[in-house]
């Protein structure tokens, strides 16, 4: 394992500088049964914050990520390529071998404190999920938050974990002093495809139940429906009782994405595919031809029709990674139309 390749730069590639050096490395595996079969490796991290390279297309510049690896085990994370750097293997490697920055906090805290930082929004969840199982266990982010929080730093977080609202009330008091912006993945509602594509993830409806119980706290809470999977959870019936799931769970907004095959996930993904629905495999060659991304006429569609079941059900788009908030009803105006959907962006978040 490589581990003088995950660096203080980026999550998302390799480069010139050690994160950690491998003598600072602890194994450790559980015999609890959610834990069976999963191995973590503790480090105490050099750096935190990392900066997003200027030729992504996130909506954001700095980034925390407390893990690597993910028991979410999700067939399609874009983040799998990551495992490669280590020299662990993109599939049941990245499900399985779990890299804990057990210093997270402490850390986070001191940079933070620095008079080199200047207070910029920082972006959580967006490599892998920060509640995932293994913060049942490492409990990284209270105090990840509580140093947030002191320091009045925005941030966002975006999730699949039912396990964030341990931390309710970390998120209502930062929420107080500084701007917080919450997102719950949902891409479909569907209850057989979610056990084979998303298995170590809590059901839809459990985490839609995040989204109403931050809304009744005060947390206005988004979903990106991440990701749309085509031929698979993109007919028109399934785009409609998804969003009307989200319409009832209180949603603030929705934002629509279009799966999308990075190298690591791409073969992963197939061979799920293969197994699962082969049929499917020749239309996805046909659609994944010239990359990572679907066809831009595809993501517009998708964009559309959901944008369209949004307004129905009384939802309105708004730009992805934005803060999401509870509008005012007095700046409410009934009579006054949905604007237009944006033209449609593909992020890498999921």
């Amino acid at each position: 394992m490589r581990w003088e390749n995950l660096t203080v730069e980026s999550d998302s590639g390799p480069a010139d500088a050690a994160l950690f050096g491998a003598d600072a490395v602890t194994t450790r595996t559980f015999d609890s049964p959610e834990f069976r079969g999963i191995t973590f490796h503790e480090i105490r991290a050099r750096s935190i914050i990392n900066r997003v390279p200027g030729a992504s297309r996130m909506p954001f510049e700095w980034t925390v990520n407390p893990y690597r690896g993910c028991t979410h085990a999700c067939v399609y994370c874009f983040a799998r390529k990551t495992h490669s750097y280590l020299d662990l293997d993109t599939g049941l490697g990245f499900d399985s071998q779990i890299v804990v920055k057990v210093n997270a906090p402490e850390l986070l805290r001191r940079q933070l404190g620095s008079r080199r930082w200047l207070g910029e929004h920082i972006a959580m969840g967006t490599n892998v999920d920060c509640y995932q199982r293994a913060e049942g266990r490492y409990r990284l982010m209270p105090g990840i938050l509580t140093a947030l929080r002191d320091h009045a730093n925005p941030f966002s977080i975006l999730t699949k974990g039912t396990l964030i609202l341990r931390d309710l009330d970390l998120l209502v008091q930062a929420s107080q002093v500084t701007d917080v912006g919450i997102s719950v993945s949902v891409g479909f509602t569907d209850p057989d495809l979610w056990r084979t594509v998303e298995p170590g993830t809590p059901a839809p409806e459990r985490r839609l139940d995040v989204v109403r119980t931050l809304g009744e706290h005060g947390i206005g809470c988004g979903v990106l429906m991440a990701p749309v999977l085509p031929f698979l959870s993109d007919h028109p019936d399934r785009l409609r009782a998804t969003v009307r799931a989200i319409a009832a769970s209180g949603a603030t907004s929705v934002t629509p994405l279009v799966l999308h095959l990075r190298p690591g996930a791409r073969e992963w993904y197939m061979a799920w595919l293969g197994h699962h629905h082969p049929h499917l495999v020749r239309r996805y060659e046909r659609l994944y031809a010239e990359g990572a991304y679907a066809p831009k006429w595809y993501q517009r569609r998708i964009t559309r029709q959901v944008h369209d079941l949004a307004q129905e059900y009384g939802i309105g788009p708004t730009r992805a990674g934005m803060p999401r908030r509870i509008p005012d009803p007095a700046e409410i105006d009934p009579v006054t139309p949905v604007a237009a959907a944006p033209e449609p962006v593909q992020l890498t978040l999921l």
